[in-house]
């Protein structure tokens, strides 16, 4: 089951790749929508989930929360080493000079995170129906906005179309990988839960400090903020039938 939702998520980065090359005006509010439906997955049904699954506490906090809270360290780690990186270049390039090899980093470093939602993917179906369905839902709506920010970011700095392409296409198979190699192995309840608490730390790190500021910097709407209300209320919705 974990495969055939991958394979969805494959369509769904190319989709996502697909927009980025076509929409114009209307990107913000697909992602303010794609924001939007990541937080609620994540604060309404995934990192409860996580903190029933791992049970144990370290020095007086549940384990899956402390992780999520490094989850969302490391993302923001990540995320400020890249940036980093990204003046270093900026500096010898040149004011306003774009780095290639900046823009293939910062794509292949998504498809690297794109291979661990396919792990996480297999891993949530590993525990059962409503976990599965829970992370389903955030790694299908987050491959949308990886397609668009892969293709974005190759684009972005000079790479030609074909090489942002091939990028595209590596992080489109990248879940399906992630999801097949849990065949292979099962992991035991509670190191699971642990794990997606850490995943629901890095989700919530990529809605909260890349996708919604991105959708409000250049139109900072009413329908955009509605997008994302509407995200949130619709996972709420789904969470409320499923229980």
């Amino acid at each position: 089951m974990a495969v055939i939702v991958a394979l969805g998520a494959f369509l769904m980065t190319l989709a996502g790749g697909w927009t980025a090359q076509r929409v114009t005006d209307r990107r913000h509010l697909v992602l303010g929508l794609a924001g939007g439906l990541m937080l609620g997955v994540v604060g309404l049904d995934l990192l409860p989930e996580a903190m029933r699954a791992a049970g144990d506490e370290v020095f007086g906090v549940p384990l899956a929360l402390l992780l999520f809270v490094g989850g969302f360290l490391v993302a923001h780690v990540a995320e400020r080493l890249l940036a980093v990186r990204q003046a270093a270049h900026g500096a010898e390039n040149g004011h306003g000079a774009r780095a290639p090899r900046v823009g293939l980093a910062a794509a292949a470093a998504m498809v690297g995170h794109s291979l661990a939602d396919g792990v996480a993917l297999g891993a949530a179906f590993q525990v059962g129906g409503g976990m599965g369905v829970a992370v389903a839902l955030a790694v299908v709506t987050h491959d949308f906005a990886d397609g668009f920010n892969t293709y974005t970011l190759t684009t972005l700095y000079g790479n030609e179309r074909r090489r942002a392409l091939k990028m595209l296409y590596a992080d489109a198979v990248a879940p399906v990988v992630g999801a097949a190699s849990t065949l292979l192995f099962t992991l035991p309840e509670e190191p699971l839960g642990a794990y997606l608490g850490f995943f629901g730390g890095v989700l919530l790190y990529l809605a909260a400090a890349e996708i919604l500021p991105e959708a409000h910097h250049e139109h900072p709407a009413l329908s955009t903020l509605m997008c994302t209300v509407g995200g949130v209320a619709g996972i709420w919705l789904v969470v409320g039938l499923a229980d």
